[in-house]
């Protein structure tokens, strides 16, 4: 049988502490203004532990939450039952996503090239599964525009640090994959985040792109 998921215990804990703290620092305005005004049938690649679902307006008629990781996704089906949209949540790979093509309106994701083993690979599916005119949404830590930043980046991808945190790698240029997997990016604001306090992967971007 084909592989749908991937286990990382440690950093399933580490991600649903980490990202509850970040949260309560601000990214919580981002991951409203990631999923703000969508409509129809939505799926979410890599949700997580779910942490986008309460902010999906009532206008998304459905979401197919896509998630490789046992821990997280039990965590995201319990957020499912407080959001106001209907959300399934299944597991699966970015590569082989269990959908049709052309089955949805709009593609969220967050925090989710950074650590996908081809994320080329994984955007040309999920632009399989959109529907003619339909829109992807990212919110993604990206390569630092910074020399300095960039090499700390660099070094930190080439240590054990991809092995600690689910295959995370600090200095992606997510938005080229994007482009590269057939998308034209229409909107993209870079923000630093938390703007007091950098490290390696406060470099972030927002935007949508369409087919």
């Amino acid at each position: 049988m084909p592989t749908t998921g991937v286990s990382h215990p440690l950093f399933a804990r580490f991600y649903t502490w980490f990202s509850q703290v970040l949260d309560r620092q601000g990214m919580l305005g981002q991951r409203e203004a990631l999923v703000s005004g969508l409509s129809g049938r939505v799926i979410e690649v890599g949700a997580g532990n779910g942490l986008n679902f309460a902010h999906y307006p009532p206008s998304v008629v459905g979401v197919l939450a896509v998630e490789p990781e046992p821990r997280l996704r039990a965590i995201a089906r319990h957020a499912a039952r407080e959001a106001r949209a209907p959300i399934e949540v299944v597991g699966g790979l970015a590569d082989r996503l269990p959908a049709a093509d052309g089955e949805f309106d709009a593609a969220v994701v967050s925090f989710v090239l950074c650590s996908l083993p081809d994320p080329v690979a994984g955007l040309r599916e999920i632009r399989r599964v959109l529907a003619p005119g339909g829109r992807l949404r990212f919110l993604e830590h990206v390569r630092a525009g910074s020399t300095g930043w960039a090499r700390a980046q660099d070094l930190l991808d080439a240590t054990v640090w991809p092995c600690l945190t689910g295959g995370c790698h600090t200095g992606r240029d997510s938005v080229t994959a994007v482009q590269a997997a057939g998308f034209t990016v229409e909107s993209l604001e870079r923000f630093v985040f938390p703007a007091r306090v950098r490290s390696p992967i406060s470099f972030c971007v927002r935007g949508e792109a369409r087919p």
